[in-house]
């Protein structure tokens, strides 16, 4: 045996051993102090004999081994813990006085004489030594495990929201563990029923009203959020009272932990922007787009871009066959694949450099893999550069489209899905106009003859965190000491989290039919100005006192509000209450070649003349023009 196999074995059989020895011990001694209780003298001749001392001690040995406690680790030790030993104590009680009534007589063989009072003291004192020994070695432990200098520090008075399961769960651990520098002070609930009731010592003192008193009377710096997963609008309500009244707040990390109760004072986080938008997180049917991706291969241009990079991390959880990341950026393509690794997907994946704009490239990519799913999240995005640049917005948003369509027709791919824009709709900068020109080509080749892939193009609006959103530039402003620079104070955007707008991607996909258009709803659009504001006091800072909000003017091609439907376009309901269609008459596929070739004659032009160009092609585009 080497010493690789021999070590660990060892130390197993060392564990083992110990744990053997303690409850061999605390059994011993349950048993002699049930006689001395029983018959209230210390007297040798009262105490169990030897056998049955010995063969109680295998008796409870062998109910503890069954029922898991010799496999736990020993200063590990929670309520499932205890039922557990609850369960094997009783058993190994109930198995003695069996065999002591009934099949020792029969067998005439005597081991066990224990008198049935005996027993029953035997396990009531056995409950509190086997627990309370666990009880202060896990104490013992966790008092061992906490840093010094933490410890020793003070701690941050608290107030928690919240005292249901998660709260109760939270303020359990923040007791329990004293090195987070964490002190929960008070407790406030929205159930006016539990007001004055205590949770572990910590009194519910009211709702909301009075958080602005909390620092005056409690001498609280942060509150903790503790509300159910479905509560997203309350979240919003409590953050912002809170953080105008000068406390920090936090929250936990994710809906799933906020619904589970699954909660460590480790997981939480500071209070976000995403936590402020008030709409409640769309609801998938995972098994339908389980089915959409189980199994296949699936290819995603644009991977090294937020969007496309968050949509090959869900791609991936649902178990392709293959993934084929694809980008033309090697720096963020690697970012994208090391992410991946990362989270265990690396088997799947194959990273691609290439152009989309590239059809000798693009056609080999399809030839060797003949991706069956193809998730088109390749775009320029970016509003002032594309005005200043058109044909490079033409080349690569839409020919780039043109070319990506045609390959998974050509090769019969089953879905073919466009990332669009609401930018697109009725578009006012060539951004817009290039994924509206995208749009078109997309239905066009719906009705290619023969055409046997499903062509869906979705439309979203601004994403939280995405690359060129107003997110990182504020926050670049913020840490820099400001200003922050909004165009115009009533500009509007529709805001998605990124995983929820690509969640409902995925769920488009797996519910359009070919030649849609679908509309993802967003709640209600948000003024630019309000978020800034927002952001700046998440920052611990005060708009206009610490950091400037500098209005700069509308930027070319910028509309004050976002539309949600072209001019012509027919409103229809899908089966998620999230998801909207747009359906209007394609472009035949026999004009497809021609409207081609407009597109690529106009980008040799002058900036000017393309935009001119482009407006003939989508006539409800309005060029700004210098």
């Amino acid at each position: 045996m080497s010493p690789q196999t021999t070590l660990p074995l060892t130390k197993k059989l060392r564990r083992l051993a110990v744990f053997a020895l303690l409850y061999a011990a605390l059994a011993a001694l349950s048993l002699c102090l049930a006689y001395v209780i029983r018959f209230s003298a210390l007297d040798e001749t009262l105490l169990p004999g030897f056998s049955t001392l010995v063969g109680f001690i295998i008796v409870k040995l062998t109910a503890l081994w069954f029922c898991g406690q010799f496999r736990g680790v020993i200063y590990y030790f929670r309520f499932k813990e205890a039922k557990d030993m609850l369960f094997a104590l009783l058993t190994a009680s109930l198995a003695v006085a069996i065999f002591d009534s009934n099949i020792q007589k029969w067998i005439n063989f005597y081991v066990f004489e224990v008198p049935r009072s005996v027993l029953l003291v035997d396990f009531n004192l056995s409950l509190i030594l086997f627990v309370g020994f666990r009880v202060i070695v896990r104490i013992a432990y966790e008092k061992s495990k906490a840093p010094a200098w933490q410890s020793n520090a003070p701690a941050k008075r608290i107030a928690i929201y919240g005292a249901g399961k998660v709260g109760e769960q939270l303020i359990t651990d923040l007791m329990s563990r004293h090195g987070h520098g964490l002190k929960p002070v008070c407790i406030l609930d929205d159930n006016t029923e539990k007001h004055g009731h205590d949770v572990h010592g910590l009194t519910v003192i009211g709702g909301e009203k009075l958080i602005a008193k909390l620092a005056e009377l409690y001498g609280v710096t942060e509150i903790i959020l503790t509300l159910p997963a479905r509560s997203v609008r309350r979240v919003k309500e409590i953050s912002t009272l809170a953080i105008k009244n000068g406390l920090s707040v936090l929250v936990l990390p994710s809906s799933a932990d906020l619904a589970t109760g699954r909660v460590r004072a480790n997981d939480l986080r500071a209070v976000s922007v995403e936590d402020l938008l008030g709409r409640e997180s769309a609801k998938l049917d995972d098994n339908l787009i389980g089915e959409l991706i189980h199994g296949r291969t699936v290819l995603v241009t644009g991977a090294g871009g937020s969007i496309g990079g968050e949509i090959c991390q869900q791609v991936a959880r649902r178990q392709p066959q293959r993934l084929i990341i694809l980008d033309q950026c090697e720096v963020l393509l690697y970012q994208t694949e090391q992410q991946l690794i990362d989270a265990g997907a690396g088997a799947l994946i194959t990273p691609i450099i290439a152009d989309v704009t590239d059809r000798t490239r693009m056609e080999a990519v399809f030839t060797r893999f003949k991706p069956e799913l193809v998730l088109h999240a390749a775009a320029h995005k970016h509003v002032p550069m594309m005005e200043s640049q058109p044909s490079e917005a033409l080349k690569n948003n839409t020919l780039g489209t043109a070319t990506v369509a045609e390959l998974a027709s050509l090769h019969k791919a089953k879905e073919f899905v466009l990332v669009s824009t609401d930018k697109a709709i009725n578009p006012t900068n060539v951004m817009g106009a290039s994924k509206r020109l995208a749009e078109i080509i997309v239905q066009s080749q719906q009705t290619r003859p023969g055409n046997l892939t499903r062509f869906i193009a979705v439309r979203f609006g601004n994403v939280l965190g995405s690359s060129g959103s107003v997110i990182p530039a504020f926050k670049k402003q913020i840490l820099a000491g400001g200003p922050v620079t909004v165009t115009h104070p009533d500009v509007q955007r529709y805001f998605m989290t990124i995983p929820e707008a690509v969640g409902l991607v995925l769920q488009s996909a797996s519910q359009g039919r070919g030649g849609d258009i679908l509309v993802l709803e967003m709640g209600k659009p948000m003024k630019i100005v309000d978020l800034a504001r927002q952001l700046i006091e998440l920052s611990g800072l005060r708009p206009d006192v610490d950091i400037e909000i500098k209005i700069t003017g509308l930027r070319p091609g910028e509309k004050m509000i976002e539309e949600l439907q072209h001019h012509g376009e027919e409103y229809l309901e899908t089966t998620h209450e999230r998801i909207f269609r747009f359906v209007g008459p394609p472009l035949p596929f026999e004009q497809l070649p021609e409207f081609l070739e407009s597109v690529r004659n106009l980008i040799p032009l002058e900036k000017e003349q393309c935009k001119q160009g482009i407006k003939q092609l989508v006539p409800e585009y309005v060029p700004y023009m210098d």
